[in-house]
């Protein structure tokens, strides 16, 4: 099995996100990471869909997601040609005696400080998986107290955009 990444544009409407999800539910996949939010058009959705299963069984998935009414087009987005992120908020025990040696890995890792106690510091990164997953293996023995992490965003690299091109066709 491998990672794919899929970018799902679709209708801004109530019910599609749980009509995807389950579609992939139904075939036994296992969602790794979801992201949606709006596009820059209004009425038009992205998903980024992370999805950890072979190559011919995700065809068969996104011939039935291009099935559906409201998906207006899905791309497959490989590491390579596309920007991918994701963001973390993680909350790190810091005393005096440790606040300096974890301050150290925030700016090495180019993460921020985004709230400050007398015993913890809660930091904001922004990366690849691979950036986050080292950052939280650094922080780790200074005791991590919570921990939220968005899905994974994706975009194509260059000038071209799968928004227009969806456009044209629908």
């Amino acid at each position: 099995m491998s990672k794919h990444t899929l970018s799902v544009l679709v209708e801004n409407k109530p019910g599609v996100l749980a009509r995807i999800a389950s579609l992939f539910a139904r075939r036994g996949f296992n969602i790794d990471s979801l992201a949606v939010g709006p596009t820059e058009h209004s009425d038009i959705s992205r998903m980024t869909v992370v999805v950890d299963v072979e190559d011919l069984p995700l065809e068969q998935v996104t011939k039935q997601l291009n099935k559906l009414i409201e998906v207006l087009k899905v791309v497959e987005l490989d590491g390579g040609s596309s920007v991918q992120r994701q963001i973390l908020l993680v909350k790190v025990r810091a005393d005096s005696v440790t606040r300096g040696q974890v301050l150290e890995m925030v700016q090495m890792f180019r993460a921020k400080v985004v709230d400050v106690a007398t015993d913890a510091l809660t930091i904001e990164a922004t990366g690849s998986t691979d950036k986050l997953r080292a950052l939280l293996e650094v922080l780790e023995p200074f005791g991590v107290k919570e921990l939220v992490q968005s899905g994974l965003v994706a975009i194509g690299r260059g000038g071209r955009s799968i928004t227009d091109r969806a456009l044209r066709t629908a």
